[in-house]
């Protein structure tokens, strides 16, 4: 059957089994909307600006595992969504964003509305794909999707011209794709597998390091069953939340610059560190020449440009970790007696790390009259849901949530840890609850990430998206802030933001509720009021103002020079 362009993109989706799209209206998409019109297969939901429209495609990513889709004109629409491509490049989140672009004989005329949105995200996009021709189109879609979700995901980006768009063609959607360039690894080696067990049950201060590898991995459950099974401690970073529940009795918690201090000292003194889907970024090393300084590293991942890229590794093993995991469970099951003899090897080892838990707990001085920023947070897992869905703003609300939240499931922390993007937390809570209408969802933010991106409320309430927005308000740019306090001598130089904002008021404007708190009595009724209600809630908390994100450890500093108290 014939089809144009337009429908054939819209029947590609369809195949693919997409259900919501996130676009925003334009010159050069105005024929896909026109075929979008009579698709009822599909959601569209309109953001109100194209960067948090790829934000909430990346937030359906990152809770459901499936690719998220979001759709823009060209020029300044796919402008709008490079932060957003960036975002989920870092953070490795498999997306296929979709850009209109002006017809093929006007390309580098500089058209009305013509940029080179190819060669503009190139640095962030796994791949990108110019449609020329649109007998092509088919192939290039699912070319597209196998790309974004397979080996390392990351976005991928299709141009499609308007005369694309118009032009027909006969519609057959390929069965299989073949790309002879990129042919990922997914399954660990044996020999290799074999190779890291014999290393790990030669140890006596082993670590597991877990990154979010594990989390786009779906490699959870076996994650879990194997650190368990071995008794191996597990510290995650940011992006690793959730993998391995946090109120398990092997679990260090975060580590890093704000990471618990036992999380630290413990890969500080570790004899063999496991990583797993980690990357050893620099928040996450410190100073590069003392990290890690006895260790032996094991470095499991997907991509093997990841492997050695920051760090020496002593065995590399280049696969799915949810493959490797699962080769090593069924290597410990054969090997019971030494496991059983490292069981008992590492129980100093295991004293050691509850000293440290003991010595310097993650902890913060309790007010009665001024609202601490970690109690909300504390309220909020403790009336929450089990299996609520978290998102947040990146400063310090971000790693107070990590510290204080505990999470016990992948998938319910959303956050930019690559990027650290600002108005990430609105749309992409957006996002989630698009997918998960029946599951719970809050946004923790700043007042100023939730600024960024606050136009979104009109999306929350138009669509019926009940999200639950926590404001914690300290009128100031807390994480910039806190390093002008510490090392910049108090100096505030444009981190103030003094002007005040009634946003009960800016909730209702949008026909949406809000509840406010000025005192520590009053967080749990707010809390209790905004969840008892259907639709999206504003919830702002007047947190203590010079409040610091504690355990820190300065920039170049190493992993146990930590300032624990300021």
């Amino acid at each position: 059957m014939k089809m144009n362009g337009a429908r054939i993109m819209l029947e590609c989706l369809k195949k693919e089994g997409v259900d919501t799209i996130f676009g925003y209206p334009g010159g050069t998409v105005i024929n896909i909307y026109d075929e979008l019109f009579n698709c009822k297969e599909i959601r569209h939901i309109l953001p109100r600006h194209e960067q948090a429209g790829a934000h909430a495609a990346d937030g359906y990513a990152r809770a459901t595992g499936r690719v998220g889709v979001c759709l823009a004109t060209s020029g300044p629409g796919a402008t709008n969504t490079v932060t957003g491509i960036a975002t989920a490049y870092m953070d490795s989140i498999p997306m296929v964003i979709i850009t209109g672009q002006v017809p093929t004989p006007l390309i580098g005329n500089d058209a009305f509305q013509e940029v080179d949105i190819i060669g503009i995200t190139r640095p962030c996009t796994k791949h990108s794909f110019l449609v020329k021709d649109v007998k092509d189109l088919a192939m290039i879609m699912k070319k597209a999707f196998y790309i974004a979700r397979t080996g390392r995901p990351g976005p991928v980006l299709v141009d499609l011209p308007k005369d694309v768009q118009i032009a027909q063609t006969e519609f057959v959607y390929p069965e299989t794709v073949e790309i002879r360039s990129y042919k990922p690894n997914l399954e660990g080696h044996p020999r290799q597998v074999e190779k890291a067990m014999a290393m790990i049950l030669e140890s006596h201060r082993p670590v597991m390091y877990v990154g979010g590898g594990a989390v786009l991995g779906n490699a959870a459950e076996e994650l879990t069953t194997f650190c368990r099974r071995l008794t191996i401690p597990v510290t995650t970073t940011l992006m690793g939340l959730g993998s391995f529940p946090e109120n398990d009795a092997n679990s260090l918690g975060m580590l890093g610059m704000h990471g618990a201090y036992c999380a630290n000292m413990a890969m500080t003194n570790a004899d063999l560190i496991v990583a797993i889907g980690a990357r050893f970024d620099d928040r996450v090393t410190g100073k590069l020449t003392t990290f890690a300084p006895h260790a032996r590293i094991i470095h499991v991942d997907v991509d093997p440009t990841s492997i050695k890229k920051n760090v020496r590794v002593d065995l590399p093993i280049v696969g799915d970790v949810r493959d490797v995991l699962t080769k090593m469970i069924k290597q410990a099951d054969k090997l019971k007696d030494k496991v059983a003899e490292f069981k008992a090897a590492v129980a100093p080892w295991h004293s050691d790390i509850s000293g440290w838990k003991e010595k310097h707990p993650i902890g913060y001085k309790n007010s009665t009259t001024i609202i601490k920023p970690q109690f909300v947070i504390q309220k909020l897992r403790e009336l929450s849901d089990d299996d609520a869905i978290i998102s947040t703003d990146v400063g310090q609300h971000q790693m107070w949530t990590a510290q204080f939240f505990q999470f016990n499931k992948p998938r319910t922390l959303l956050t930019s840890g690559g990027l650290g993007t600002m108005g990430f937390g609105l749309p992409s809570a957006m996002g989630a609850q698009a997918a998960f209408p029946g599951r719970q969802v809050i946004t923790i933010c700043g007042d100023g990430g939730v600024q960024m991106n606050i136009q979104e409320m009109a999306t929350l309430v138009q669509n019926k998206l009940p999200v639950k927005i926590v404001i914690l308000n300290n009128n100031f740019l807390g994480m910039v802030r806190q390093w002008q306090e510490l090392f910049f001598d108090k100096r505030y130089s444009s981190t103030c933001m003094e002007l005040p904002i009634d946003y009960v008021k800016l909730a209702d404007a949008y026909g949406a509720k809000g509840f406010k708190a000025t005192k520590p009595g009053e967080v749990e009724g707010v809390i209790k009021a905004a969840f008892n209600e259907k639709g999206p809630v504003i919830m702002e908390f007047m947190i203590a103002r010079e409040e610091k994100v504690l355990p820190m450890v300065p920039a170049g500093a190493a992993l146990n020079e930590m300032v624990l108290n300021a």
